[in-house]
C-alpha cells in the first residue's frame, strides 16, 4: 500500500483555476464515495478550501493511481485534464506524509503559521471517517497530524505575531489601549486595506465606527456593516474630538490632517485617552510631523509593513522548529506502519498457544477424571499463566524489531520459528470471506444512497 496526495493550491494555480475545483458541503460526501469507488483507491480524504483542493489517498498501485485520480477530478469537476494537469502536484509515501503535516501546521499556507487550515483538515478527515472512506492508515495518520499541529502551535510562537498589515495595526492598537472596548474608530476613505483594518478593530470590541468618504453613498454602504455613522469630507471634523482611532486611506494628493489641526484637536478633547492614527494612503494623508504631538501615535504603511516583515521572519524561525517536529513524527508514523504486519502474527501465535492449552487440558482431564471443579480451575489458570509468561518476552522483542527498517524480515523469521504459517493462512482466508461479505453489504448501501440522487438527476433533465 502507498500514500499519495494529488492537488493544486495558491502557489501552483491561479484563482480562476482553483475556483473550478470548489465543492459544496452537500456535494462532498457524494464525491468522497465516488472517489473511494475509484479503481486502486483504498482510503481517501478531500481537503478543499479557497486556497487549495487536495486529494489524499491510500492506493494499492502507485504507478497508476495518479491517472485514476486525475480522471476522477476531470469527471467530477467537469474540467478537462489538459486545463488543470500542469497545475497539479503529486507527493508519494514519505513526501505525502510530510506534506500533510506541513499543511496541518500552517507551514504550507499563504500566511505561514495560520491555524484555520488545521480546523479545515480536521473537518475533512471527520467527514471522510463518517462516510467510511478512511481506514487503518488514514485514521492513524490524520489523527497524528492534527495532534502534532496542536502541539506545534502550543509549543512554539508561530501564531503569535501579526503577519498582515491590518492585523499589525490591531496589535499596535492593543499595545496603546490594552483593548478596543468603548473606543471610537474613524475611517477616512473606503479603501480595501482600511476597510479590513476597521473590521478587525471592530471585531476586537470597538463600539462606534464613523466612515468618512467623498461619495456619501459609499460611506453609508461601509458604515452599515458596523452599524456606524456615515459623513462627507465636509463634516468629519465635528466627530474627531470623540475619536480614539483614525484610519486614513484616500486617493488625495494633499494632506487630510496636518500637525496644527491635530494639536488643536488634542487641546480641545474631553478625554486624556491617546489618539491612534494609521495612515495607509500613498501618498500620505496625515502630516508626518503629527508624530511629535504628545499622546498621539502615528503609523504609516511602511511602519506596518516593517512590523509585518519582522514578524514573518520570526514565524519562519519558529517554522524551523516545527520542521524538526515533523521529521520526528514521520519516523514515528513509519515505525507504527512497520508494525502493522505484526498484528496477525501475534494473533496467530496467541491462538496457537490457546489451541495447545485447550488440547492439553482436555488430555489432562481424560487422564485425571476425579479432579473437582476447584482443582480444574486452578490447573487451567496456572497452565494458562505459564503459556502467557513464555510468550511475553518473544512478543515484546518482535514488537521492537518490527519497528526497524528490516522489520518485515524479522516478522517473517518469527513466523517461521513458531511455525505460524498454517494458522496465518487460516486467518487470512477467514478475513477474506468476511471482507467479501462486508463489500457486498457496502455495495448495497452505496446503491441505496446514490440511486435516488441519480434518478433525481435524470428526472431533472429536459
Amino acid at each position: 500500500m502507498h500514500i499519495v496526495v494529488v492537488g493544486l493550491n495558491y502557489r501552483t494555480a491561479p484563482v480562476d483555476i482553483r475556483e473550478k475545483f470548489s465543492i459544496s458541503e452537500e456535494q462532498t460526501p457524494i464525491a468522497l464515495r465516488m472517489l473511494k469507488n475509484t479503481k486502486s483507491i483504498l482510503e481517501c480524504v478531500m481537503v478543499a478550501t479557497c486556497n487549495r483542493t487536495e486529494i489524499y489517498a491510500v492506493v494499492d498501485r502507485l504507478h497508476l493511481c495518479g491517472h485514476y485520480i486525475r480522471s476522477f477530478m476531470q469527471n467530477w469537476f467537469g474540467v478537462s485534464r489538459e486545463e488543470f494537469a500542469k497545475h497539479l502536484y503529486v507527493y508519494e509515501d514519505e513526501g505525502a506524509i510530510e506534506h500533510l503535516f506541513k499543511v496541518t501546521c500552517g507551514l504550507d499556507s499563504m500566511i505561514i503559521g495560520e491555524t484555520q487550515i488545521l480546523g479545515q483538515v480536521k473537518d475533512a478527515f471527520l467527514l471522510a471517517q463518517s462516510e467510511k472512506t478512511t481506514g487503518t492508515l488514514f485514521n492513524h495518520l490524520f489523527k497524528q497530524g492534527i495532534t502534532m499541529a496542536k502541539r506545534a502551535h502550543s509549543e512554539t510562537t508561530i501564531g503569535e505575531n501579526a503577519v498582515s498589515v491590518s492585523y499589525a495595526a490591531v496589535e499596535l492598537g492593543k499595545q496603546i489601549f490594552g483593548d478596543f472596548r468603548n473606543k471610537t474608530v474613524m475611517i477616512i476613505g473606503a479603501g480595501k486595506m482600511s476597510e479590513l483594518t476597521v473590521k478587525h478593530i471592530h471585531a476586537n470590541g470597538a463600539k462606534k465606527v464613523i466612515v468618512v468618504n467623498r461619495t456619501i453613498s459609499n460611506a453609508k454602504k461601509l458604515a452599515e456593516q458596523f452599524n456606524g455613522i456615515a459623513c462627507s469630507f465636509d463634516g468629519f471634523h465635528k466627530y474627531i474630538s470623540e475619536t480614539n482611532i483614525i484610519i486614513s486611506s484616500t486617493g488625495s494628493s494633499d494632506l487630510i490632517l496636518n500637525k496644527g489641526q491635530v494639536e488643536s484637536l488634542m487641546h480641545n478633547r474631553k478625554t486624556s485617552s491617546p489618539l491612534f492614527m494609521i495612515d495607509i494612503a500613498v501618498p500620505r494623508d496625515l502630516d508626518p510631523d503629527i508624530i511629535d504631538i504628545p499622546n498621539v501615535f502615528l503609523y504609516d504603511i511602511d511602519d506596518l509593513e516593517g512590523i509585518v516583515q519582522n514578524n514573518v521572519e520570526q514565524r519562519k524561525h519558529e517554522a524551523e522548529k516545527i520542521e524538526i517536529m515533523i521529521a520526528q513524527e514521520i519516523i514515528a508514523f513509519e515505525n507504527w506502519y512497520n508494525t502493522l504486519g505484526l498484528g496477525p502474527v501475534i494473533q496467530a501465535l496467541q491462538e496457537k498457544a490457546a489451541d495447545i492449552h485447550a488440547e492439553t487440558m482436555e488430555s489432562l482431564l481424560n487422564k485425571l477424571p476425579d479432579l473437582d471443579e476447584r482443582e480444574i480451575k486452578v490447573i487451567r489458570k496456572l497452565s494458562k499463566s505459564i503459556a502467557n509468561q513464555v510468550l511475553h518476552d518473544p512478543i515484546q522483542r518482535i514488537k521492537e524489531m518490527a519497528g526497524d527498517r528490516k522489520g518485515d524480515a524479522a516478522i517473517q523469521l518469527f513466523s517461521h520459528l513458531f511455525a505460524l504459517e498454517e494458522k496465518l493462512e487460516e486467518n487470512k482466508e477467514l478475513v477474506r470471506l468476511n471482507h467479501l461479505e462486508e463489500k457486498k453489504q457496502k455495495a448495497a448501501e452505496e446503491k441505496a444512497k446514490i440511486l435516488p440522487l441519480y434518478n433525481h438527476k435524470l428526472a431533472a433533465r429536459p
